[in-house]
Formats: C-alpha cells, sequence, structure tokens
C-alpha cells in the first residue's frame, strides 16, 4: 500500500466557515495518520476582520500570499507587511497580531 497523497484545485465551492474567514482545506488535521500536519487555503477579507486581532501561534505556521495583503506583528518583535508572493514562517508559540489590509487569498501549512 502506497503513501496517502492529497490533491485539490483552489475550489471557491469547497470553502467553509473558519475561525476568521473561510478555508479550504487539502489536508485536515490527521489526515494520513499525522495530527501535526494540515494544510489549506485560507480567503479573508478585511470585512471577515474589520479590527486588528490577537493570534497566538499554536503550532508551527508556515504562509505564502497569493494574493491581497495582511500585516502581521509579532508581540515584541518586528511586523511584517506580507503581499502577493510573500511568504513567512512562524514558530510555535509566537504571538502575532493580525491586520487584514485587503481581501487575501493566503496558503498555509500547520507542522
Amino acid at each position: 500500500m502506497s503513501a496517502p497523497v492529497f490533491h485539490a484545485g483552489h475550489d471557491q465551492a469547497a470553502y467553509e466557515p473558519f475561525e476568521v474567514g473561510q478555508v479550504q482545506w487539502l489536508r485536515r488535521p490527521g489526515d494520513g495518520g499525522n495530527q501535526a500536519l494540515s494544510a489549506g487555503i485560507w480567503h479573508v477579507t478585511p470585512e471577515d476582520a474589520p479590527e486588528t486581532f490577537d493570534l497566538p501561534i499554536e503550532e508551527d505556521e508556515t504562509v505564502y500570499i497569493v494574493s491581497g495583503h495582511l500585516r502581521i506583528e509579532v508581540v515584541g518583535g518586528d511586523t511584517f507587511d506580507l503581499t502577493a508572493g510573500s511568504m513567512a514562517s512562524f514558530s510555535k508559540g509566537a504571538k502575532t497580531r493580525w491586520t487584514i489590509v485587503e481581501p487575501t487569498i493566503e496558503f498555509f501549512v500547520y507542522s
């Protein structure tokens, strides 16, 4: 038996509600027997999060901005303006503050 492979195209009809905005899962936590690993596409608009919000990073998180603009401040550290083509990776335990500047599509991996 071969290991599972996860595949999907970006499909707006596959989005489901998320903590903020919507998500299309590529791989949910636990899929393939790996509880720590998940990935998907997050779509969020300034209307979904009209205020800056705090987000503690609960597992390592790597993001790639497909389109849009996010501002992420690491509390007590740097602030990053992420736009199309930007990438960032945050370690578990980081305390962050997010601002949705423009409607954004982000590919993310939790590990």
